[in-house]
Parts: C-alpha cells; sequence; structure tokens
C-alpha cells in the first residue's frame, strides 16, 4: 500500500511563486514514474508535469512549460513542483501521482494510467 501525501498550496497573488511537495510512504515508488495533475472546479483532472523513475527526464504540459520544474530525490520519497509566474487559471486541486512501478513508456498524461494518489493541496492564484 502507498500513502501519498501533497503540501505547499496556498493563496499567491499573480506572478508569485509557490512550491508543492508529494511525500510518500509504503512500497518504494522509486522505480515508477511521478506526475502532478490539477482541477479546476467545473472541470476534469488534467496533467501538468510527470518525472522518470530516475529525475533524469521531464515531461509538462504546454500550459505550464518554462513555468513549473518537477523534482524528485528518491532517498525522501519525495517529489516537488516549483511553480512560478503564477496565473488565475492555475488555480486548482493539484494531486501528486505515481505510475504503479518501472514503465518503458512513462509520464502519461491520462489519469487511469496512475495507480496511487494522494488527497490534494488547494493553490489558489488570485489579487
Amino acid at each position: 500500500q502507498v500513502q501519498a501525501v501533497e503540501s505547499g498550496g496556498g493563496l499567491v497573488q499573480p506572478g508569485g511563486s509557490l512550491r508543492l511537495s508529494c511525500a510518500t510512504s509504503g512500497r518504494t515508488l522509486s522505480d515508477a514514474a511521478m506526475a502532478w495533475f490539477r482541477q479546476a472546479p467545473a472541470k476534469e483532472r488534467e496533467f501538468v508535469a510527470a518525472i522518470r523513475w530516475n529525475g533524469g527526464r521531464t515531461l509538462y504540459a504546454d500550459s505550464v512549460e518554462d513555468r513549473f520544474i518537477i523534482s524528485r530525490d528518491n532517498a525522501k520519497n519525495t517529489i516537488w513542483l516549483q511553480m512560478n509566474s503564477l496565473k488565475p487559471e492555475d488555480t486548482g486541486v493539484y494531486y501528486c501521482a505515481a505510475e504503479p512501478g518501472y514503465r518503458p513508456v512513462w509520464g502519461s498524461c491520462l489519469t487511469y494510467e496512475y495507480d496511487y494518489w494522494g488527497q490534494g493541496t488547494q493553490v489558489t492564484v488570485s489579487s
């Protein structure tokens, strides 16, 4: 069993920054790609970013490319999402997710490809 707990959300003004964390426990996920998704009110959950099991490669949604940075430390069982130049449209609940294990093809933008999810942390970008 895997538990994932996100933290670091909050209220920030447009142009500001936040750093989200996701700490996992239970089965090791050091061989699994992990990702961040977000869900705005009345919208479907959408892919934000993913990182390969060893942190060697990353993927981003076009809407956050060049503003967000995903990273991980397998020794700490933690991934992060550094969010810069935040916009009101970045508002939503942010979730971390993990694939079930090593996959040669990783980093899907589809929610059903991920087996483990956190409870989410709210990010609100507003003046």
